[in-house]
């Protein structure tokens, strides 16, 4: 059920009508003698070799995004360890504030990067709220609790480590592939298998009926399936595509306790 699942993500109704529109093309060029020996380097150029590198750029970007929120979490949780081990006495009362401005902060962030581009910006100032709440924990709460200004200072570079990580995983959600090469590549997977048309009645003089239609649904196929993954990769916080990245605040907050 698994691999359907993933198979029906990438094959989805735009598929379906790109193949139909090439079969339709390729049936009227046999239908009226339309033969062409179109050259196979075109579909290279203007499509496998553009979207090969925008999936190539929209993976690099993920993966940094998931370095950047590794940051956030690891900071994260070193600000919780030393608001439970460097005080003379551990304060319960403190440690669940830390747990729940850490775990807010989290559910924004996936709150946020889940938020169109257009509607963005009131989600921002919540959490840019939740940084302010932690730089006030650690500067107010934990101060007067006898933490020292050197270690508060330590604790405010984690503070500022987490903000920058914030601001990286934030311009990859902001800053895609470019839109003019998406614009590009969109439009000539959904015109070639259709132009193509004279060269698939040509290539199929030499097949028998049944087979005269398999190389327009297999190019359509292929070419709309790798401009699918290219879209599924583009948002990586969108929960759509198989490989998008889960912000779980739940289970970061559950194991902080963990000794």
């Amino acid at each position: 059920m698994l691999k359907l699942k993933q198979i029906l993500i990438i094959i989805n109704l735009k598929t379906v009508i790109v193949t139909l529109l090439a079969v339709a093309s390729t049936w009227i060029c046999r239908r009226y003698g339309l033969h062409a020996d179109f050259p196979l380097t075109l579909i290279a150029t203007a499509v496998v070799f553009p979207i090969v590198f925008t999936i190539s750029g929209a993976y690099k970007r993920r993966e940094n995004a998931l370095t950047r929120y590794g940051s956030i979490k690891a900071h994260g949780r070193a600000l919780y360890f030393a608001s439970r081990d460097w005080l003379q006495e551990t304060d319960q009362a403190l440690l669940d504030k830390v747990k729940g401005l850490l775990g807010q902060l989290l559910v924004d962030c996936r709150t946020l990067f889940a938020t169109p581009l257009a509607d963005m910006s009131p989600m921002e100032d919540t959490v840019y709220r939740d940084f302010s709440r932690l730089s006030e924990l650690i500067n107010q709460d934990l101060r007067s609790k006898g933490l020292p200004s050197g270690e508060a200072s330590r604790l405010n570079q984690f503070l500022s480590k987490m903000n920058i990580a914030f601001e990286d995983v934030k311009h990859i959600y902001q800053y895609r592939t470019p839109r003019t090469l998406s614009a590009f590549s969109d439009f000539f997977v959904t015109v070639l298998p259709i132009v193509y048309g004279p060269y698939f009645a040509a290539e199929a003089v030499n097949y028998s009926a049944g087979l005269a239609y398999v190389m327009p649904v297999l190019f359509s196929i292929i070419l709309v399936s790798l401009d699918n993954i290219q879209e599924h990769l583009e948002n990586p916080f969108d929960q759509i595509g198989e490989d998008d990245i889960a912000i779980n605040a739940e289970k970061f907050i559950e194991r902080l306790d963990l000794k």
